[in-house]
């Protein structure tokens, strides 16, 4: 042990939205129990790169006793984070997880087809049709080159956006758009980013619209996706969507391939 520099996070003003996550090149930070946590104190150079990207001003850098710094290390649990599959695995031990398409010919790259059914109701039924195109929705489940994200323009949803919102399916889920859902504040944000990241790499992805809640958490959704779009080194469009809790529209922004700042 030796007294040098090291991040310390304050809880109680920490809101979990997972901001300073994707800024740590190390890997020191994640999202625990819906906190950002110092996962050790051996892969924390102590610069604090992730001090700018917290809102609520609840990271700062301390001077106690840690133990040194290893870069070696740090590059060897970034590479295992990527590299670990437990949400693979999962997938292929869970026949509920197997990538569907729900709607018919929604790969095609050219004009977006009609939903399968009647977009009002389903004759079989009677009542409402789900305009769902694509299973499974939840992001650490979807395979990166699932045939239903091909040159796709995909939804990547807040967790809470479907069941706030009065009129989802019909507002958003239109022409058999994919939709992967997602929470920045109880998720691995550093995961979300090396998904996303491997979607737009291994399924040229044409666009990422962002569904998100108006609380300050769920912007790290959008940071979530500008730190994907720059990994893959593509320039892939990204538009941003926000919601009230109330369910009103707040703000709204087609997807550009240079996306404005998290508000």
């Amino acid at each position: 042990m030796l007294v040098r520099k090291v991040v310390h996070i304050d809880e109680e003003k920490c809101d979990g939205c997972g901001q300073c996550v994707p800024s740590c090149a190390e890997g020191a930070i994640q999202i625990v129990a819906g906190k950002a946590r110092l996962v050790s104190d051996t892969y924390c150079d102590g610069l604090g790169e992730c001090l700018g990207h917290c809102l609520r001003g609840a990271i700062t850098i301390v001077q106690r006793d840690a133990a040194p710094f290893d870069e070696q290390a740090a590059q060897a649990h970034v590479a295992a984070s990527r590299t670990a599959a437990p949400l693979e695995k999962a997938r292929e031990s869970c026949p509920g997880a197997a990538a569907k398409s729900l709607q018919l010919n929604v790969l095609s790259a050219g004009p977006t087809p009609a939903p399968r059914l009647s977009p009002d109701s389903d004759p079989r039924a009677g009542g409402p049709q789900s305009r769902l195109a694509n299973w499974p929705l939840q992001l650490h489940l979807v395979p990166p080159d699932a045939p239903f994200l091909h040159e796709a323009d995909v939804l990547l949803v807040a967790d809470c956006v479907p069941v706030v919102h009065p009129d989802f399916h019909r507002r958003f889920l239109t022409s058999g758009r994919p939709v992967v859902i997602g929470c920045p504040k109880l998720d691995d944000g550093q995961a979300y980013v090396q998904k996303l990241a491997q979607m737009i790499q291994a399924s040229s992805l044409r666009s990422i619209t962002v569904l998100r809640m108006e609380v300050p958490c769920c912007a790290g959704l959008l940071r979530i996706v500008q730190a994907a779009t720059g990994q893959a080194g593509g320039n892939v469009p990204v538009g941003d969507v926000t919601i009230a809790v109330d369910g009103r529209e707040l703000a709204a922004s087609p997807p550009s391939a240079a996306p404005s700042a998290a508000r």
